[in-house]
């Protein structure tokens, strides 16, 4: 069992940048982690994911403003979004994944608007 504690999320201007983390009760080493995100009355997409060898992958929508990274001395990965639109507007999910055994936290909410 991983509970995951996201945080980072708020308010932010169209352009602006923010820093969301996701802090796991245990060791991730093992893990694929990964952002997701869901707009109200929408699907649930993948934003970025990467691999326990440290290999990202990104959502076309978000390559070249989105950076997942991950320290695992800190059992914590990181989504930084730059240059954020009014469309990157959803709640923003962490998922730790391992042998088809997939863990959710609660989410935090990422509002873009002027």
């Amino acid at each position: 069992q991983v509970q995951l504690v996201e945080s980072g999320g708020g308010l932010v201007q169209p352009g602006g940048s923010l820093r969301l983390s996701c802090t796991a009760s245990r060791s991730i080493s093992i893990y694929a982690m990964g952002w997701y995100r869901q707009a109200p009355e929408k699907q649930r997409d993948l934003v970025a994911t990467i691999t326990n060898g440290g290999k990202p992958n990104y959502a076309d929508s978000v390559k070249g403003r989105f950076t997942i990274a991950r320290d695992n001395a800190k059992n914590t990965v990181y989504l930084e979004m730059n240059s954020l639109e009014p469309e990157d507007t959803a709640a923003y999910y962490c998922n730790a994944n391992f042998l088809g055994r997939s863990y959710w936290g609660q989410g935090t909410q990422v509002t873009v608007s002027s």
